[in-house]
């Protein structure tokens, strides 16, 4: 145990001992070591596109989508032929977030990355991402006026969540969280798809009272993501950037998570934590398996991103059943708020000037390029960020085929019909701690059975996940 604590200790030594290197030394990037540059400044000349420049990426891409973006690099060069764009993927976004973290270390971190806030906000603990305002907002570089307004408004919002009003990221393809409902099932008992959380009560007792044990009528994949769209629906305090960090224990959280307590116990709603940690599409589409098996919902909360695993079985090629998809239900009809999901672009410090305005070149191509925008959308299922991509007529078409055979079409065009209702949380060191926390706090409430006074228990529970959150984040 000495020797593990004291390896533990020499590790911790070293971190803080190197990012403070990285946080106070203007060595750079680009395999030359020694930490990272100090704030950009443009380059007298502009860039240079006579002296030939590489840049890396790192991504979670598939072959497939690798595939469309080596497209978008040949269609970049004819525009810098001078720059060559290096991309390597790393399987996932924690995969990616992790070489990234490492690289840092050592001062030799890739121009741009795939990237979520919390992300951001690690890497920036070492002063490591290039804010982008100088850029965005050059008259030779910049992005025009027209460009700003082709952007879903709420995901470019993405990257100024930090609480210092400087852009750290731009948003390159998203997901969000739709209502998935057997349609057929619907239409044959004249329901009526639910718009707020009062209807979704009501319709969820509807079906109960049709199909008793055999059910779950709503199934909610993702505890935090609940947790933190019901703060956002009703306005109260969740996290933020600055000053007091974790914010939400508060009476108006206490009570909808009371609410839903209420709904799990009368088993007209589930969760995959407490699904037995599966994806409550199993639910959805019949496929349950374990303690679950044998039990159907007839709708399920959950993200554009994975579409292909909400679509029915098929016997002699007709499906089960016809999906439909539909917004998740709100508290004020008028003021939809759903959750932004999926991967944003970061750009990292570098010594030489040119390899980062080389850097923003290129992610301000993808995120404006509507082949590229259009390719990853069809590609898989996420949204493009920006709105003309509707233009191309090939995406267009794809559109039209929308429905349970296609539903990746099916899911983004009802995700674009969120535009205006995206938001993006407090990013900051422990905001991911603070979204796994409430996720625990949401299953931990909603199976409890054994308080004697369960509004005492919850505001345990709260307690207790602040304090937890503070603890983690070294608060």
């Amino acid at each position: 145990m000495k020797r593990i604590l004291s390896t533990l200790l020499l590790l911790a030594i070293l971190t803080v001992t190197v990012l403070g290197t990285l946080t106070s030394c203007g060595g750079g990037g680009g395999g030359t070591g020694g930490g990272v540059s100090p704030d950009f400044e443009m380059p007298a000349g502009g860039f240079d596109t006579t002296t030939p420049v590489t840049i890396t990426f790192y991504h979670s891409m598939g072959q497939g989508l690798r595939e469309i973006l080596d497209d978008a690099i040949a269609d970049f060069n004819k525009i810098y032929p001078n720059i060559k764009v290096e991309h390597q993927s790393f399987g996932d976004y924690d995969g990616v977030r992790d070489q990234v973290k490492q690289e840092i270390l050592v001062g030799d971190q890739p121009h741009l990355a795939y990237c979520y806030p919390d992300h951001v906000a690690l890497y920036n603990d070492a002063n490591a991402v290039q804010t982008l305002d100088i850029f965005m907002n050059d008259a030779t570089y910049g992005y025009t006026e027209e460009q700003l307004k082709d952007f879903v408004a709420g995901w470019l919002a993405e990257g100024a969540a930090f609480g210092d009003n400087k852009m750290y990221s731009l948003p390159l393809s998203k997901s969000t969280e739709v209502l998935y409902y057997n349609k057929t099932y619907f239409e044959k008992n004249n329901l009526k798809v639910p718009t707020t959380w009062d209807e979704m009560e009501a319709v969820c007792r509807q079906i109960k009272a049709m199909e008793g044990d055999k059910c779950i009528p709503l199934g909610y994949d993702s505890e935090s993501n609940w947790f933190i769209t019901m703060c956002e629906q009703y306005n109260s305090p969740y996290t933020s950037a600055t000053g007091e960090n974790f914010l939400f224990d508060n009476e108006t959280n206490r009570a909808f998570v009371e609410r839903f307590r209420t709904w799990y116990q009368e088993k007209l709603v589930t969760t995959k934590a407490l699904n037995s940690n599966s994806y409550t599409s199993n639910l959805f589409t019949g496929s349950a398996t374990g303690n679950a098996a044998g039990t159907r919902s007839y709708m399920c909360i959950g993200s554009t991103g994975g579409t292909v695993y909400q679509q029915p079985k098929q016997t002699d090629g007709v499906y089960e059943f016809e999906v439909g998809v539909a917004q998740i239900p709100r508290i004020d009809p008028s003021k939809p708020k759903v959750i932004s999901q999926g991967p944003s672009i970061c750009l990292f410090k570098k010594d030489n000037p040119q390899e980062v305005l080389a850097s923003w070149l290129f992610a301000k191509f993808l995120t404006t390029d509507i082949n590229f925008q259009a390719g990853v959308s069809m590609n898989n299922g996420y949204c493009p960020v920006i709105k003309s991509v509707i233009e191309n007529a090939e995406y267009k078409a794809w559109l039209d085929t929308a429905g349970t055979s296609n539903l990746q079409a099916y899911g983004v065009k009802a995700a674009l019909e969120h535009a205006d209702s995206y938001y993006a949380s407090p990013a900051f060191l422990g905001s991911s701690i603070a979204r796994d926390q409430v996720g625990l706090l949401l299953s931990k409430c909603l199976s409890e059975t054994a308080a004697k006074d369960i509004s005492a228990f919850i505001k345990k529970a709260f307690e207790d996940a602040v304090e937890e959150c503070k603890y983690q984040s070294g608060q």
